[in-house]
């Protein structure tokens, strides 16, 4: 019986060689192997080996303000050398720019921010020993090669390429061969076959699996526990095939906070009436409007950022069940969570891979995305990603350039100004006494995550909320089609825009229900996609 040596961090360190590509299963503070990557880091301050590494991360490794260090394990000069993420540790602008982040702006390390989901393809075409991934995810945005090509720093060279294939254009993004997996589970058995009973999501820990091993790499499981049991075949997720070493990290943690939470794993059903309504604010009047563009039936993906209030919008109106959640990380389902726990669910009726789920994303095969917005530019562009003047304060594109791509229905959500404001919110009305200084509606933004013009050829609705009035992606540019009760549309808008706005011929005014503080009684459009009539089908079937 083949048994996997069971090991120490410091000592699985040892497997891990010079100059090796390693790629790390995590999302943010979810299914983070802290204690593999502090063996990495460790190993290198006593012998300065392994030196040279490259590192990938289809999602961030850590959250520096839940006290998950991951990637920044790494972050040493002669250890990193090249790094390619989906995301990048990220937080607060008054707190310091995480290890590895100021790695990537000092230029010690050569740095990509590649889509999410781009990055799961590219793990995939490496086990099939295919050159890569050709897609049109990332076209026109900064992964494009006549834009910024992915890269985050000068040290970086070229990577994206920009190719012709049956009359259209296309970006090809390299398979990178994986030296070493490092992937986290629940339970090893005595054969090294994995469960993920407790954690939130299997994330990508299959195809960094196949990735390694295919590649002649090693692979090295993080679990919080050992079996002498062997698992049930149905609960295997990583067979033991595949698993090279385990670690055993007893404090390992489910999400960013401490305690293991059932209902997250789907292991119990908790009751969702103790989840507290969004507090009346300027968010929750944009999580209102949002919401109104939902169907009944609707499958719904749900971005980081203030969209995030939206299901507790839904919630509180009674509505909830009327359409379904799916997130880049896994849930199809369920309550989506917010801040550290973003990325998890409560119930969710399904938990798939990373991987499989972005294949629904990036195929379009939902029916709305519910995402924010930094900066909008004149053309529609959204940035998200980059903050240039705090970039650690953002962790970059995530999987938005695969979510975005081709969705048929795209509601980006922001304040319309920054900076500090005075309002007047309720009894129906919103009023700016004084406006915040800085224009979001730009010439230029900072980094494309979204192409606006892309969307418009490719038919795709595209609306942008605010808490002052509602745009729409047209042929005659930005056009304001909703203005709040109370707002007045020269001075607070067209004036507060450092853009021309068009203004719709029937502009109306959002419902005053949205700026009351008491539930407003939502209800959602009629179904985009009606289910089939069930006699009519069973007719057919006698038939």
């Amino acid at each position: 019986m083949r048994t996997p040596p069971v090991l120490t961090a410091r000592e699985a360190a040892e497997l891990v060689g010079d100059g090796a590509t390693v790629s790390v299963s995590s999302a943010s503070a979810i299914g983070v192997p802290d204690a593999l990557l502090a063996g990495i880091g460790q190993r290198f301050e006593e012998t300065a080996h392994p030196a040279g590494i490259t590192s990938l991360h289809c999602i961030n490794s850590g959250e520096m303000s839940s006290g998950i260090a991951g990637v920044d394990h790494l972050a040493k000069p002669g250890l990193l050398r090249r790094i390619l993420g989906g995301s990048f540790p990220a937080g607060p602008a008054t707190m310091d720019a995480p290890p590895v982040r100021r790695m990537i702006a000092a230029g010690q390390v050569e740095a990509y921010n590649i889509p999410s989901g781009i990055m799961y393809q590219m793990h995939r075409a490496a086990a099939l020993r295919q050159p890569g991934v050709l897609t049109q995810s990332g076209l026109g945005t900064y992964a494009d090669p006549r834009v910024e090509g992915a890269k985050m720093n000068a040290a970086a060279p070229d990577f994206v390429r920009l190719e012709q294939f049956d009359g259209q254009e296309w970006l090809f993004y390299p398979a990178v061969p994986v030296d070493v997996a490092l992937i986290r589970a629940t339970t090893a058995d005595p054969r090294g076959n994995l469960t993920f009973e407790e954690e939130a999501s299997p994330l990508g820990a299959l195809d960094i699996a196949y990735a390694a091993r295919n590649s002649g790499g090693v692979v090295i499981a993080q679990v919080k526990r050992l079996t002498d049991v062997p698992h049930h075949p149905r609960e295997v997720l990583v067979p033991g095939i595949l698993v090279d070493a385990v670690v055993v990290a007893p404090d390992q943690v489910q999400t960013g906070l401490a305690e293991y939470d059932p209902a997250i794993s789907g292991n119990e059903l908790r009751d969702l009436d103790a989840i507290e309504p969004l507090e009346f604010s300027l968010e929750k009047v944009i999580c209102r409007r949002a919401a109104m563009e939902l169907a009944r039936n609707d499958v719904v993906n749900l971005g980081f950022g203030i969209s995030a209030g939206v299901p507790r919008v839904l919630l509180e109106e009674g509505i909830f069940d009327q359409v379904t959640w799916v997130i880049e990380q896994g849930p199809v389902g369920g309550f989506p969570l917010t801040g550290f726990q973003f990325g998890a669910a409560i119930n969710p009726d399904a938990i798939v891979r990373s991987s499989d789920q972005f294949t629904l994303l990036q195929g379009g095969g939902f029916d709305a995305g519910l995402l924010s917005f930094m900066e909008v530019s004149s053309a529609g562009d959204v940035n998200v990603s980059l903050l240039k003047a705090r970039p650690h304060a953002t962790a970059g594109i995530g999987g938005f350039a695969d979510i975005t791509g081709f969705a048929p229905n795209l509601v980006f959500s922001g304040q319309f100004t920054a900076g500090r404001k005075d309002v007047t919110l309720g009894e129906g009305r919103l009023a700016i006494n004084e406006d915040g200084a800085i224009a979001k509606f730009v010439p230029d933004v900072a980094q494309i995550s979204f192409a606006g013009a892309l969307a418009a050829e490719r038919g795709q609705k595209v609306r942008y909320v605010t808490e002052r009035c509602v745009l729409e992606l047209r042929d005659a540019g930005l056009t304001v089609i909703e203005i709040a009760p109370g707002v007045r549309l020269q001075e607070d808008v067209l004036d507060r825009s450092a853009i021309p706005l068009a203004v719709a011929d029937d502009l109306v005014e959002m419902d005053a229900r949205i700026f009351t503080d008491a539930p407003m009684g939502l209800t959602l459009a009629e179904p985009r996609r009606p289910l089939p009539d069930q006699q009519e089908l069973r007719e057919r079937v006698q038939r």
